[in-house]
């Protein structure tokens, strides 16, 4: 169901390709168990983990999940979640690095608890410290066109724009925001958060976006398994319109059969 068809195209960041176009977050999914029938069945590029949560957890729990990440066979994009100051972002990056022994990071500094808004004043700091430090850098940040140009500029391969509020499920929230960054950036760009629904995803898709992020659209469904599948699906399918490219709407009624060389045509 999710293999890729001949109008797909490996997902390229940072110099790497990657068969999927679907990232995928590790957490609040029902059993481990689950979550790794979820990652097999939607086959995604990578998996996020927060190595602040999980070594929170500690002890046998933590050591459970770094053998899941393990036995599923998938990149691990560890992100900074829950940090709130430049410093902390570069700490725990650095930690991570250790750990997943990876360069790949995602970027997260929260400005605001309850919406979980990036601090976009604080963010071109974080990601400036962290891509001289090596760090291939994957900023989540809002779909504000001036932020994510200056996140290109300080040498982020690609952004994450949100389409709505983490954990929101509300879509695409202002559609001509995210389509003004597509049609201006030149750089990989991932729908990062606010995702709810497998059509959400194929819309943005089908507006040129390279890729998606979810989690808890996933791991929230009453059959997360099946839901992994159906955003795969979903983001083959908006990936493939893009590619065909879309008819222009247009503003009156077309006939799609012609007139000319139809059978009595000429008769009244």
């Amino acid at each position: 169901m999710t293999t890729p068809t001949s109008h797909t195209s490996p997902l390229t960041l940072y110099g790497e390709t990657f068969q999927s176009r679907l990232l995928l977050g590790t957490s609040r999914y029902p059993s481990p168990s689950v979550l790794l029938q979820a990652i097999e069945r939607s086959k995604p590029a990578m998996l996020t983990a927060s190595l602040r949560r999980q070594t929170g957890s500690g002890g046998e729990a933590s050591q459970s999940f770094w053998n899941l990440l393990r036995q599923a066979q998938v990149p691990v994009l560890p992100n900074t979640a829950g940090c709130h100051s430049v410093q902390e972002v570069v700490t725990t990056a650095e930690m991570a690095r250790e750990v997943f022994e990876t360069d790949w990071i995602k970027l997260e500094l929260i400005g605001d608890d309850y919406t979980l808004q990036p601090d976009t004043l604080n963010l071109p700091e974080a990601a400036d410290r962290l891509i001289k430090a090596g760090f291939k850098v994957l900023p989540y940040t809002t779909d504000d066109l001036v932020l994510c140009q200056r996140l290109v500029d300080l040498g982020c391969q690609a952004v994450m724009p949100w389409a709505a509020p983490i954990g929101t499920g509300k879509g695409p929230i202002n559609p001509h925001a995210l389509r003004t960054l597509r049609e201006r950036l030149d750089v990989p760009m991932i729908v990062d958060a606010g995702l709810g629904l497998p059509s959400h995803a194929c819309q943005v898709m089908e507006w040129g976006f390279d890729a998606v992020l979810l989690n808890t659209a996933v791991a929230l469904a009453q059959d997360p398994i099946c839901m992994a599948g159906a955003f795969a699906d979903a983001v083959n399918a908006g990936h493939a319109a893009y590619r065909a490219g879309a008819m222009q709407a247009q503003d009156s009624a077309q006939p799609s059969t012609p007139v000319l060389g139809t059978p009595f045509w000429h008769q009244a």
